[in-house]
């Protein structure tokens, strides 16, 4: 009987897990956790954002993103979907988020984990692997004192991300390292950043949808748009989140700078139209002070922020307004410039950018250099946008690679 070995009971560890064992094929699944998919259970508050309806290759994000078509294919999406189909999972799908009906992650948790021992998988919890080596033909795991030999090594460790603690998370792009595999730098992502201002802690608390676009040395990176919230250190937010991966690594060495557009329904509209619209909204409220004029537009404690930038009095009008304020004034509402001077560290990022490339494997995830080491999950250079894409590439990284050792693919 070949045997499997799997370094993490996460999300693609198990779903690997479950496609891979057969009944002459034997998967160990090792967590030092007590509980497996544990992180699952903070997933979309609790709730488990466990999919997206938009499928393109947008969302998804690498230093090698050539590659990507490769392993996310719609055939593979397709599965995901009839698989969670197959548990009995209903969905509940808003705005193109797939939830579980019952709005609880741990209904994806328990019919997971049902299913895994349901097949056979056997889970060995609360084990630490600290060491891998190859020997002859085998894998050796070496956990609690104890060497165990395997045909296959699945390396499905997670990332840096959400650890408290200096070195957790890392094991696996050190596994990978000792195998001779290339691993890209490892940097916080979907986490909130880091703006140069004290003025922030006046608007801290704040939330507001807007459109973020990203500079690099004043070039155009990327924009999105949806809330964000004000903090006292910076920005946070799911556009926000959605931007980190280009600025986290990026500010050590270059400008990064956002620009926010706190009225995104005049975003695409030209500077002639803007300042007529503006105009009339002056002539219609005639006498109101710039608060009242604003307070309508931006919440109170933001447009504050916003007159004490641009030195504009809160008892001024727009038409008592000199045409170098009211220029001054749109131009903090429209593109509110916030230089980035770092990000929240990895115990706060959702997940990484970067980890193992993607150039070290093949499209089944299987390391070039070493036949019968596989990859799954976050370990890999491979991130998603906030929406499910993370764990959507689990299930669809998983999944690969365990039909990939059962010989279905």
């Amino acid at each position: 009987m070949k045997k499997v070995a799997i370094i993490g009971a996460g999300a693609a560890g198990v779903i690997c897990g479950i496609h891979a064992v057969c009944s002459d094929i034997q998967v160990v699944l090792f967590d030092k956790n007590i509980m497996a998919l544990k992180k699952l259970l903070a997933t979309g508050n609790g709730r488990c954002n466990y999919w997206n309806s938009n499928q393109d290759l947008c969302h998804y994000h690498s230093s090698e993103e050539e590659l990507l078509p490769s392993i996310i294919t719609p055939e593979i999406q397709r599965e995901v979907l009839d698989f969670f189909d197959s548990l009995g999972v209903v969905p509940s799908i808003r705005n193109g988020y797939y939830y579980p009906y019952s709005n609880q992650a741990s209904s994806i948790r328990d019919l997971l984990e049902v299913e895994a021992r349901r097949r056979g998988v056997i889970f060995s919890l609360g084990s630490e692997v600290v060491d891998v080596y190859r020997e002859s033909d085998k894998f050796v795991i070496v956990y609690d004192d104890k060497k165990e030999y395997f045909d296959d090594l699945v390396i499905a460790t997670g990332s840096l991300a959400s650890f408290k603690k200096s070195g957790e998370g890392e094991s696996g792009y050190l596994f990978a390292e000792k195998f001779g595999l290339d691993v890209s730098i490892v940097h916080p992502a979907l986490v909130a950043l880091k703006t140069s201002g004290d003025f922030l802690k006046d608007g801290a608390g704040v939330r507001a949808t807007c459109v973020v676009s990203l500079y690099q040395d004043g070039n155009f990176v990327k924009s999105e748009e949806g809330e964000i919230q004000l903090t006292d250190y910076g920005v946070s937010g799911i556009c926000i989140f959605n931007l980190s991966r280009y600025a986290s690594l990026e500010y050590r060495y270059s400008k990064m700078e956002l620009k926010i557009s706190f009225l995104p329904f005049l975003k695409d509209k030209s500077k002639e139209y803007i300042t007529s619209w503006f105009s009339k909204r002056g002539e219609q409220l005639g006498d109101y002070s710039m608060v009242s004029f604003l307070e309508g537009l931006l919440p109170y404690k933001l447009l504050m922020v916003i007159l004490s930038r641009t030195h504009i009095s809160k008892s001024s009008t727009w038409s008592s307004l000199t045409e170098e304020e009211k220029d001054r004034l749109l131009s903090y509402i429209l593109e509110f410039p916030l230089l980035i001077t770092g990000c929240r560290d990895f115990s706060c990022a959702q997940v990484c950018a970067g980890g193992v490339k993607l150039s070290s494997v093949n499209s089944n995830l299987e390391a070039k250099k070493i036949p019968h080491l596989y990859f799954v999950g976050e370990v890999l250079d491979v991130d998603g946008d906030c929406g499910g894409y993370n764990l959507g590439f689990a299930w669809m990284s998983g999944m690969i690679v365990g039909r990939s050792i059962r010989g279905d693919d």
